[in-house]
């Protein structure tokens, strides 16, 4: 008998687990939409087997993912294609009550038409207009490695992109328009990025991914190094009141945890186990209300299961309060979207 490929449907279905809590409401507010990535499409149909696999997923957000993009626009419109064919699919996914609902999109453009604030408004308008209500705000990714062939998903940005004072206004004109601001780096990034957190403080921003702690190429076997520095990115990051984060994206392939290589993908006891302080930590610094669960996926699909996921992340919240569970679940993300 052949193996199952690892992120295929049969080979997540070989680690099988009770579902905890399974009346939870829960948002989540990090997840794609593509075709043909890592060799499979992932569309509505692919989210809602994942939404509808036992956790009471209520809600959906969409995060850009340069996927759909309109080749035959501007290069600074042609992320609108992305937003038309998602609008599309999230008024699909609202006429049925009974599964998730993808209420929410986070679209892209470049910030950095900040220096012509005309320019940027056309292109936040034209999101506006396609999307309506859906449009919560934008992700422009900062995260750039010096080794990006020793990465599976190396990040796309400029160099410093969150030190461009273009950038910068970019972020401001969001937080006058009243949207948000996602991002996904690296964690030696982090340190950019609180500088960035505190130049821009009437914007909302929102850490994905925990800062990505690489652990593969030069980076494999610092953990340790780089937990003990990230700590204190993160206390520092916690001071800005602006930000707030989403816990999750630490099974990306990336991250050095290797379970996209294995016959077997992860359980929800492994990824407690080797994540629990990253967890621990950001809830300490940032406190609940500011922490929202995340799936990221079909990207952590290459790694854990979609039920397997949200059991580590019950287990890993399991000593807070039901307020505070709340929050982390649900209540931080329909707070920071804008979700009804």
């Amino acid at each position: 008998m052949s193996k199952a490929t690892p992120g295929s449907t049969d080979w997540l279905q070989l680690v099988q687990e009770d579902i905890i809590d399974p009346q939870r409401p829960i948002i989540d507010p990090h997840h794609h939409l593509w075709r043909k990535r890592f060799n499979q499409d992932y569309l509505l149909d692919d989210l809602w087997a994942d939404t509808g696999s036992g956790h009471n997923i209520q809600q959906t957000v969409f995060i850009e993912c340069r996927a759909f993009y309109d080749k035959e626009a501007p290069a600074h419109r042609q992320s609108l294609g992305e937003t038309r064919v998602i609008t599309d699919i999230a008024r699909q996914s609202r006429q049925q009550a009974d599964r998730a609902q993808l209420n929410g999109i986070v679209a892209h453009a470049d910030l950095r038409l900040g220096a012509d604030p005309a320019a940027l408004r056309d292109v936040l308008q034209a999101h506006q207009a396609i999307a309506g209500d859906l449009f919560k705000g934008i992700r422009q990714a900062g995260a750039r490695d010096p080794r990006p062939e020793d990465l599976i998903i190396p990040g796309p940005a400029p160099a410093y992109l969150y030190g461009q004072e273009s950038f910068r206004q970019g972020l401001r004109i969001l937080g006058e328009l009243g949207l948000s601001y996602d991002t996904w780096h690296y964690h030696h990034q982090n340190e950019d990025f609180c500088e960035l957190a505190e130049a821009v403080p009437d914007t909302t921003l929102i850490l994905d991914h925990f800062g990505t702690p690489l652990g593969v190429g030069i980076y494999r076997g610092s953990r340790d190094a780089i937990f003990a520095q990230w700590k204190q990115d993160m206390r520092r990051l916690a001071r800005c009141p602006n930000v707030h984060v989403k816990l999750g994206g630490m099974a990306m392939p990336d991250n050095g945890f290797d379970w996209h290589t294995r016959e077997r993908p992860a359980s929800s006891d492994e990824l407690v186990s080797a994540q629990r302080p990253w967890y621990l930590h950001m809830i300490d610094c940032f406190g609940p209300q500011r922490c929202m669960f995340e799936s990221n996926f079909p990207v952590d699909r290459l790694s854990i299961s979609y039920p397997v996921l949200w059991n580590a992340f019950k287990k890993l919240s399991a000593d807070f309060s039901e307020t505070e569970k709340q929050a982390m679940f649900h209540d931080t993300a329909a707070s920071v979207y804008r979700l009804a």
